[in-house]
């Protein structure tokens, strides 16, 4: 004969074995998906500070960047427009004071001072093509000699523009 406890022991497993049969699984699956499409985004810039002058006799340069994302492989131009100066051009920009006295400069796309950065594609922007990632460019920019305005501040808006 069984001893009471072998009793216990098997009716504890036959309990068990059931319910272990009875267990179930269902499985499916889905998809994930994105579409990425061309996009350029100016991600910042920086404003353009000449400082403080005097008589504007010689040339005052400084600098500045700006930082463009654009989706990988996409082709883009950096463009800079005129400005809000009355008069500017892309190649000559005019700050402006409270008075309306006016201060020419121009912004360059090189070191050297030497290629305008306007807003025509193909023509006198800034081309490049996308990574991805944010990638930085340098604006150049010089306050040529002119006759010098009334003491105050000056100062200008220039629009960025990016083409893809």
């Amino acid at each position: 004969m069984i001893g009471i406890k072998m009793r216990a022991a098997l009716a504890g497993c036959m309990v068990l074995v059931p319910l272990g049969a009875w267990a179930q699984t269902a499985t499916d699956s889905f998809d994930v998906r994105i579409t990425i499409t061309e996009e350029c985004q100016v991600i910042s810039t920086e404003t353009l500070d000449f400082g403080n002058a005097g008589v504007l006799t010689g040339n005052v340069d400084a600098t500045a960047s700006l930082q463009v994302a654009c989706t990988s492989s996409t082709p883009y131009d950096i463009g800079l427009g005129a400005g809000e100066g009355a008069g500017a051009t892309t190649t000559t920009r005019q700050m402006s004071s409270a008075s309306l006295d006016t201060i020419s400069y121009q912004l360059f796309r090189d070191s050297g001072r030497t290629a305008n950065w306007g807003d025509t594609v193909g023509t006198d922007t800034q081309a490049g093509t996308g990574t991805g990632a944010a990638q930085s460019f340098t604006i150049y920019g010089r306050v040529i000699p002119q006759t010098t305005p009334a003491p105050g501040s000056y100062s200008d808006n220039v629009t960025v523009t990016v083409t893809y």
